[in-house]
């Protein structure tokens, strides 16, 4: 079984949109993420994305249209000599009360079973707090959250009370993933042959 790293889309990966990403002549990317998805130390860990996108149960867009972007986003990271092993998308809107849709674990979960992933030894990083109580929920060994995107916002708001401990904050997704290696240490060297 193999450590991840758990990537919430929209705030750490890319710029969010009130009015949502629609179509790729939308996407910002950020590009110190890409470049700190490139560091040779995360081949260690399988990289997945977990992304709500109410924006295709709200009739928006299409789930083709969403899975699109998925699929470009993974593009680049790809071309800059980053990995994207899954991306796990929550097409439902808030009130469908469906178990994929963050803060609860189901695409997590899913994504655990799908690429044999040892969530105990895994990560999510986010930049809501439902980011880090679903990674939470699914059992990850920690949750970071990020002050891109909504996170800047997000941690001036109360901590959910039922966040536990095992969190962290940090300023964009280099400098976690920078903490996340030197925390990991030894413990996930040499995963993958």
């Amino acid at each position: 079984m193999f450590p991840a790293i758990f990537l919430d889309r929209d705030g750490v990966l890319i710029e969010n949109r009130a009015d949502y990403v629609r179509d790729w002549s939308q996407v910002l990317i950020f590009p110190e993420a890409i470049n700190a998805l490139s560091d040779p130390a995360t081949k260690n860990y399988k990289v997945v994305i977990i992304t709500n996108q109410s924006a295709v149960g709200r009739g928006l867009i299409s789930l083709e249209t969403a899975q699109e972007i998925n699929d470009r986003l993974a593009e680049v990271i790809n071309a800059h000599g980053g990995r994207v092993d899954g991306v796990y998308t929550c097409p439902h809107k808030p009130e469908d009360g469906c178990d994929c849709r963050k803060p609860k674990p189901g695409l997590l979960l899913r994504a655990a079973r799908d690429l044999s992933l040892d969530l105990h030894r895994s990560w999510m990083i986010g930049d809501a707090w439902s980011d880090l109580l679903a990674g939470q929920a699914a059992g990850v060994r920690g949750a970071v959250m990020v002050k891109t995107g909504r996170g800047k916002a997000q941690v001036l708001r109360p901590r959910p009370i039922e966040l536990q401990a095992n969190h962290f904050i940090f300023n964009d997704l280099a400098q976690t993933l920078e903490a996340i290696f030197t925390m990991d240490g030894d413990h996930v060297k040499d995963v993958f042959p």
